[in-house]
């Protein structure tokens, strides 16, 4: 027997390398088909699910913008990935966001991009030259394409079209804001306009975009983790706010009216004043426009006049000389 094994043992061998081929092909497949392995396929089965659902959220609300106009299909889009309904895609696209903003902050990408591309010619102008000196042929040559790659209009048309409407979701939601069509929009755009006017001074632009980043994504999270009672606390206040502002109503009304009233009061007697003033002038004799009567005429008898004189009149001078006149001495 031992002797039939020694003259045989390339079958040995064979067997041993079969083995081996076995219990590898065995561990790869409890691992591949083991507990973890199959929580990994679940998982990117149900993130590329998720990501589709948001892909094909892209389309136009069905409500319009408070003027009619209607909306961009970016408007659903956003909506759906801040609604957290597709939480590995949002977890995704927030990561992402995220990793960008310390990739700027960290790496000088610009330059990082320059010392890519003088490498990626150097190594192709290198290349060429070699195979030409060598085999009498580039090496670059021989991976050119048989016809370079263009964009296709329509990809490039939907991407104009994509950009389009992405510009206009900023623009109308920046008008939708300041004008105030939801008005808790627009206080949270103020709070944060605010807190980043004070922030700047302090806080770089990158560590900036990187708090506004977070509460975009994790306050839609928070709000839907707490609907309940976040909404009953929203309501509470609405209550109270109602309530204070009917009072301040009642009392502004009150107010009102008894300034109404007293106004009333004080033109009732101005006027009163003004009509007895006015009556006041036009009492004054008015001046008659007819012409005035003539006296009747008297009629005088005799006995009215005096009697004339009967004796003649004598001259007498008319006045006295010197000489006529008695000289009185002292």
């Amino acid at each position: 027997m031992a002797d039939t094994a020694n003259n045989h043992p390339a079958a040995n061998g064979s067997s041993n390398t079969d083995t081996l081929k076995g219990n590898a092909q065995a561990a790869f497949n409890s691992v591949a088909n083991g507990p973890v392995a199959q929580n990994v396929k679940d998982q990117t089965a149900k993130t590329g699910n998720e990501l589709s659902n948001l892909a094909a959220a892209r389309q136009t609300p069905a409500n319009p913008a408070a003027t009619g106009q209607p909306l961009t299909h970016y408007h659903s889009f956003f909506s759906e990935l801040l609604s957290w309904n597709n939480p590995r895609a949002s977890a995704i696209a927030y990561a992402a966001i995220v990793g960008l903003i310390f990739a700027v902050r960290y790496f000088d990408i610009l330059r990082w991009g320059l010392r890519l591309t003088w490498m990626m010619l150097g190594v192709t102008v290198l290349a060429e030259l070699a195979g030409k000196t060598v085999i009498n042929s580039g090496l670059a040559t021989q991976l050119r394409p048989r016809k370079y790659y263009t964009v296709p209009r329509e990809t490039l048309d939907a991407a104009i079209g994509d950009v389009h409407e992405l510009v206009n979701f900023f623009v109308i939601e920046a008008q939708r804001i300041v004008f105030a069509e939801n008005i808790y929009a627009s206080a949270a755009a103020f709070f944060a306009s605010f807190l980043a006017y004070w922030l700047v001074k302090i806080v770089p632009y990158w560590g900036l975009a990187l708090i506004f980043t977070t509460a975009t994504f994790l306050v839609p999270l928070i709000y839907t983790s707490n609907q309940e009672l976040i909404d009953h606390h929203i309501q509470q206040a609405s209550d109270i706010v109602n309530a204070q502002t009917s009072q301040i109503r009642d009392v502004a009304s009150k107010h009102t009216a008894h300034a109404t009233e007293v106004t009333k009061q004080y033109m009732g007697d101005y006027t009163t004043k003004a009509q007895q003033l006015i009556r006041g002038r036009s009492a004054s004799p008015e001046v008659s426009t007819k012409p005035a009567a003539k006296p009747a005429a008297k009629e005088y008898q005799a006995n009215d006049f005096p009697a004339a004189p009967q004796q003649d009149f004598k001259s007498t001078p008319a006045f006295k000389t010197e000489e006529e006149e008695p000289l009185i001495h002292a």
